[in-house]
């Protein structure tokens, strides 16, 4: 569908923004994408409100970006992920045109989404999830830069 068709249907979804993978350990991680695969490391943050250090690598030449996530604590999503399915593919996540747009869209469809609001993403962005029950068993993130 082009971009004009999906901002038509409600949804705005823009193209795949990034891969998130859970990992116990980032730097080590980090380390292992750039020396094994020649990825680059474009942004690291410590996100506090979501519970996790993280980090953005650059696939190619492109916008495709694959997400590190590890655990600031015990407590946090991830580490949960974690102890329950061990480091792996954690979500998918979009680019949306317009995250309450979209948001608003998808409940009026009866889709449930994690947060009431977004909430604060990676560098500033607003994320919303939709619920994995929802969408096959995948944890679905939106993301408006």
């Amino acid at each position: 569908m082009s971009e004009g068709g999906a901002v038509a249907d409600g949804i705005g979804v823009l193209r795949i923004d990034h891969v998130g993978i859970a990992v116990p350990d980032l730097d080590e991680a980090i380390a292992f994408h750039e020396r094994t695969f020649g990825l680059r490391c474009v942004h690291v943050e410590e996100n506090r409100e979501q519970g996790v250090r993280e980090a953005m690598l650059a696939v190619g030449e492109g916008d495709a970006r694959i997400q590190l996530l590890a655990p600031l604590d015990a407590t946090s999503t991830i580490a949960t992920f974690l102890e329950r399915r061990g480091p792996g593919l954690q979500q998918l996540a979009y680019t949306v045109a317009d995250i309450e747009a979209a948001s608003r869209t998808l409940r009026e469809r009866g889709v449930r989404l994690l947060y009431e609001a977004p909430r604060r993403g990676t560098a500033g962005s607003l994320v919303n999830f939709v619920h994995p029950k929802d969408a096959g068993g995948v944890l679905l993130e939106l993301v408006q830069h």
